[in-house]
């Protein structure tokens, strides 16, 4: 420590860093969660990672692959405590890179809108959805961007846990890979022009 930190007793103060990003996908680890309505933010995040030509390792709390892409550094996680304790790999990944809230965005299925639309908030309630309420609770706010991806549920007989956990049919597997690269398209539109900019172009 310098003789000038000495004398005024100077802090070192952990700043946020704003050229840093989060993009949580949202899922289950586990074979038999592969494909199915619920990980639709975990594949969302392997087809971008694919596209950008990395790949995922496993770290604590999530599997995790970083882009960096004019001048931002983009941090992938996909959290492997199973859904309902989402929030705890945020909230660690979040503190560990000093990333602010306004800079995460994280991407889960959406039974309350139609089978492949996308829309983007930058705040809102869970909606009774337990990953986001996990991540509600351990970040203490609802004040973080989402990106939902519309999995529809006609068949309001069926039971929403056996429809959320069920795989793709064969009619939605043939829209998975467009709507994967519209995905990526709001994703990298979030980072680069704002949450406000890219709700006026996408919603």
């Amino acid at each position: 420590m310098s003789f000038l930190n000495k004398f005024f007793n100077f802090k070192r103060v952990s700043l946020p860093n704003y050229k840093n990003f989060l993009v949580v996908g949202l899922g289950n680890i586990g074979y038999e969660y592969k494909m199915t309505r619920h990980n639709v933010g975990f594949e969302t995040l392997n087809y971008l990672s694919n596209k950008e030509n990395s790949s995922f390792e496993t770290f604590k709390l999530a599997n995790k692959t970083i882009l960096k892409k004019k001048g931002k550094k983009i941090i992938l996680i996909k959290p492997n405590t199973y859904m309902n304790l989402s929030g705890k790999s945020v909230k660690y990944w979040m503190n560990k890179e000093k990333i602010p809230i306004e800079n995460i965005l994280v991407i889960t299925d959406e039974l309350n809108l139609p089978f492949g639309k996308l829309r983007i908030r930058s705040k809102g309630s869970s909606g009774g959805h337990n990953g986001l309420k996990d991540i509600e609770e351990k970040l203490s706010t609802q004040n973080y961007s989402r990106l939902r991806f519309g999995i529809g549920n006609e068949k309001k007989n069926q039971n929403k846990v056996d429809f959320v956990l069920d795989k793709w049919n064969d009619n939605e597997k043939k829209s998975l890979e467009n709507l994967f690269s519209k995905s990526c398209e709001i994703i990298f539109s979030f980072i680069f022009h704002g949450p406000e900019n890219t709700m006026n172009k996408f919603n």
